[in-house]
């Protein structure tokens, strides 16, 4: 199966992917999900998330697009790096390829050699997962020139395979013109005609709009898509994207793909998907957390941090309202007014000095108030930073990353990345195991002495400083096998968790991460003016971390 999208990219292909995958799922059917990005770059790792959201971390280290995160979400099963496929990894074998002879001296070619190489990786991912359906989206909008090769890919795929084992799903956006107050479907026409001129007559038809819109809009889109009215199905804005599969399957999507493929049509189970669903739109309450990052001008780069939230507040039934606080605008003077009505601060990943010293006012803030605080990654770098800063007196504290000359560097390169030049995929990627402490905050939240964690990282904690540390009372909880620091925490505070790892990707429907079901949790407990913390009961034993056992 591939997915397509038309009129402009972010249209919404990755979550009626998904949805699709749910439909055969719930049928008792086993999916496959692909990802394709069809710009130059070899992966997403380098790239800012300003540019394309957020840099989505594999359980085999692969640093991917955040759909892939999506897939994982919404199918409950671990997608690995390759099936993130881009244009650099295509290019990159072909001339690899080309210099070792492979070809026997032909002219290398789009067609056949480049188109050969896409079909083998999708094949490739197919029979590796062993599964009855694949589905591959194509990233990117119909008609631009980079993405060309795969629509031929798949073409071809459809004369090599049969029109029985194959689908094209096109989904596209049909906007609101408020002027006239009507859906206007001639882009997504345009776009459809687009396919059509490549060799590609879409199957079925998603037209992603605002809201639901007449049969006569309707009726329009299958005459100029040259497809059945029944084929054509809408994708409207809804209060959670969960709801997707659902809405799609009672439009009938899941039959339909079943009879157009030729499969028993099962009865569906949505049962636990529904449960979930309704966990996301009804609560009993609410609680407010302070997301404190550089990138918030784009949600999509913090995009499964937000989800975990979302996921931990649905699991506890308490409807997560996050604020979203630019670090670059913290000062000393502003920090009552941004943080008003807070029950909880948040500090995620991220790499540079832009916006560290509004993260360590802000982490400062939480550890001298008693606010619940979750440090990820570079916010638990900065964590360490403040500490050091602030309690230990080491005013001149940094991380080298930084401040290279620093006095006191408590964060520092991590060994093996001191003689690394390239930069792409060299860092600490990943998930690997972190074993946690006895009596500690971290221990009480997962319920185990080891946990499987993915890890984006160079920098870590200097364990000269170790020592000192913890003197002072912050808490080294969690270790790696070689012994650096994965989690710190402050047991006299009521919630003080930061840590290494990204929790965030393997918080999943109906079981988040602990760290963060922890931390909303706390959140929430201290709004209601509860005294002590109490961890919440949780099963950590995800099929994620089965994959490196």
């Amino acid at each position: 199966m591939f997915v397509t999208g038309g009129v402009l990219s972010s249209v919404g292909k990755g979550s009626v992917a998904a949805s699709i995958g749910k439909c055969l799922q719930t049928r008792g059917y086993s999916v496959a999900s692909i990802k394709i990005d069809p710009y130059l770059n070899y992966d997403s790792g380098l790239m800012n998330p300003f540019v394309h959201g957020e840099v989505f971390v594999s359980e085999d280290g692969g640093e991917t697009d955040l759909d892939l995160g999506r897939y994982e979400r919404f199918l409950g099963q671990v997608v690995l790096e390759d099936q993130n496929i881009t244009t650099g990894q295509v290019y990159y074998e072909v001339i690899k390829r080309e210099r070792e002879g492979k070809y026997l001296g032909k002219c290398v070619q789009i067609i056949p050699h480049v188109t050969d190489e896409i079909k083998r990786r999708i094949r490739i991912i197919a029979e590796r997962n062993n599964v009855e359906v694949t589905i591959t989206e194509i990233g990117g909008t119909v008609g631009d020139i980079e993405g060309m090769p795969f629509y031929e890919a798949a073409r071809q795929m459809r004369l090599e395979e049969g029109y029985t084992n194959t689908l094209f799903v096109h989904v596209a956006l049909v906007p609101f013109l408020e002027a006239t107050e009507e859906y206007k479907t001639k882009p997504l026409q345009h776009s459809v005609q687009e396919l059509r001129r490549i060799g590609i007559q879409p199957d079925i038809v998603v037209a992603r709009a605002r809201g639901a819109f007449s049969e006569e809009a309707r009726e329009k889109i299958a005459l100029f898509s040259n497809v059945p009215k029944d084929f054509v199905f809408v994708a409207r804005d809804l209060p959670t994207v969960y709801q997707l599969p659902l809405i799609l399957e009672e439009q009938g999507l899941g039959n339909l793909v079943c009879k157009r493929l030729g499969m028993n049509n099962n009865n569906p189970n949505w049962s636990e998907w529904r449960n979930i669903v309704n966990s996301l739109l009804n609560f009993r309450d609410s609680v407010n957390i302070a997301l404190v990052g550089k990138y918030v001008k784009l949600a999509d780069s913090y995009i499964s941090v937000i989800e975990a939230l979302s996921l931990s507040g649905a699991k506890l039934g308490v409807k997560v309202n996050i604020s979203y606080v630019e670090a670059e605008n913290l000062n000393r003077e502003n920090l009552d007014a941004y943080f008003k009505n807070i029950h909880g601060i948040l500090v995620p990943g991220g790499y540079g000095s832009r916006g560290a010293e509004g993260k360590i006012l802000a982490i400062a803030y939480a550890r001298t108030r008693n606010l619940p605080l979750l440090g990820i990654c570079f916010g638990f770098q900065l964590a360490t930073v403040e500490f050091c800063r602030n309690v230990l007196n080491m005013h001149e504290a940094n991380t080298t990353e930084i401040d290279p000359s620093t006095q006191y560097p408590v964060i520092s390169l991590s060994g093996e990345q001191v003689n690394v030049s390239r930069l792409g995929d060299t860092q600490r990627l990943g998930a690997l195991p972190v074993y946690l402490k006895s009596d500690t905050l971290i221990r009480r939240l997962y319920g185990q002495d080891v946990i499987y964690e993915r890890h984006r990282h160079r920098y870590e904690v200097n364990k000269i400083y170790l020592k000192n540390i913890e003197k002072a009372g912050m808490v080294a909880s969690a270790l790696s096998g070689d012994g650096r620091v994965e989690a710190f925490e402050i047991p006299s505070h009521y919630y003080y968790l930061t840590v290494q790892y990204h929790p965030e990707f393997k918080s999943w429907p109906g079981r988040p991460d602990p760290a963060f079901l922890g931390f909303v949790k706390a959140a929430f407990d201290k709004k209601e003016g509860k005294v002590n913390f109490e961890a919440p009961t949780v099963d950590y034993d995800y099929p994620a971390s089965r994959l490196l056992r």
